[in-house]
């Protein structure tokens, strides 16, 4: 169970993308194109954190000018896609503005973001990540990747802090 007082020193989000705003399915198209769904309330959330002057960063494995588009009109200036190693991105993102451990909070649901954990204030994941993620995560979001999760813990943290928008 986390300390929840770890939730106030949280000024900044690192999220993965697959599994996490998507449910980690992918259309493909007869063109070979893959296609998400993102949930429209984890993008009001982007929103609302950006607003209250939370450092939003995303994390992922992929590569998609879709999914990076999405982010860029949300506010989102940093995106670290076709990464193949997380952790040095990390490093980076500390390093370049920087952010102590335990300011981030990171949000992953696969093996690859269990390199993130150790180096983060609170290490999250959506209800439905793997097994091994659920076992080492310090929060659950109660809802799953690409069913709100996003807006479900950057709306805690906020509450917390006392910033949520209402």
């Amino acid at each position: 169970m986390i300390d929840h007082s770890k939730f106030n020193e949280i000024t900044t989000f690192i999220f993965d993308v697959d599994g996490v705003f998507t449910d980690g399915s992918l259309l493909v198209t007869e063109q070979g194109e893959f296609l998400r769904i993102m949930n429209t309330r984890d993008g009001q959330g982007i929103k609302f954190a950006l607003d209250a002057d939370y450092k939003v960063f995303i994390i992922t494995k992929g590569a998609s000018v879709g999914v990076k588009k999405r982010f860029q009109l949300l506010g989102v200036t940093e995106i670290f896609d076709f990464v193949h190693d997380k952790g040095t991105a990390l490093a980076e993102i500390k390093d370049r503005y920087q952010i102590a451990q335990n300011q981030i909070l990171f949000m992953g649901d696969d093996i690859p973001d269990l390199l993130i954990f150790p180096h983060v204030g609170i290490s999250a994941c959506p209800s439905d990540a793997a097994n091994d993620v659920l076992s080492n995560a310090d929060y659950i979001s109660p809802l799953e990747g690409g069913k709100g999760c996003v807006r479900e813990i950057v709306e805690k943290v906020m509450r917390i802090q006392d910033k949520w928008v209402v």
